[in-house]
């Protein structure tokens, strides 16, 4: 009875460190790359003024899209701005704002203040359009091409390096 009990505690602890090593070699991190080369899936978005909305239809075939998700009450949302306001002036480029789970007063002062590099501003006030767009978090840029199709995602505020990225994939340099 001994051995038994001997021989199914030794099977347990090696099915249990089993377990343990291959967790440890697995990836945890939420990995949206799997997102690039997607048609983007959605019909329309509700604006931040009420009773407005943009239908992905009305972006097809003419300009690269680049699409927001920001917040008034994220700091890095804020240090990132500059860099939108630089690719506004961009012809080929049309920008989309998400406003994340925040206030529409709020959103608006922030713009009032820092400029509005938006062509069009939508809500998300409860996370649900970001959860469709694969974004877990704020602030998160979505680069889309004339087709609609995902070219790039940058996690994270915009930097100079990401403005060269985007505007050499919009110019095709």
């Amino acid at each position: 009875m001994q051995k038994i009990i001997k021989i199914i505690t030794i099977s347990i602890s090696t099915a249990i460190i089993f377990v343990f090593y291959l967790s440890l070699n697995k990836d945890n991190n939420y990995n949206t790359e799997s997102q690039i080369g997607k048609k983007l899936n959605f019909d329309k978005i509700e604006s931040i003024d009420e009773d407005k909305y943009l239908y992905i239809k009305e972006l097809k075939g003419k300009n690269f899209v680049l699409i927001n998700f920001w917040a008034s009450w994220c700091g890095p949302c804020r240090s990132e701005h500059p860099m939108l306001m630089k690719l506004k002036s961009e012809k080929k480029l049309k920008l989309i704002g998400i406003n994340f789970k925040d206030k529409k007063s709020n959103a608006k002062i922030f713009l009032k203040e820092l400029g509005n590099p938006y062509y069009f501003i939508g809500k998300d006030e409860v996370g649900k359009l970001s959860i469709n767009f694969g974004v877990y978090g704020i602030p998160e840029s979505i680069l889309v091409d004339e087709q609609l199709t995902i070219l790039q995602k940058f996690i994270g505020p915009l930097d100079n390096q990401d403005l060269d990225d985007i505007l050499k994939k919009i110019n095709k340099v």
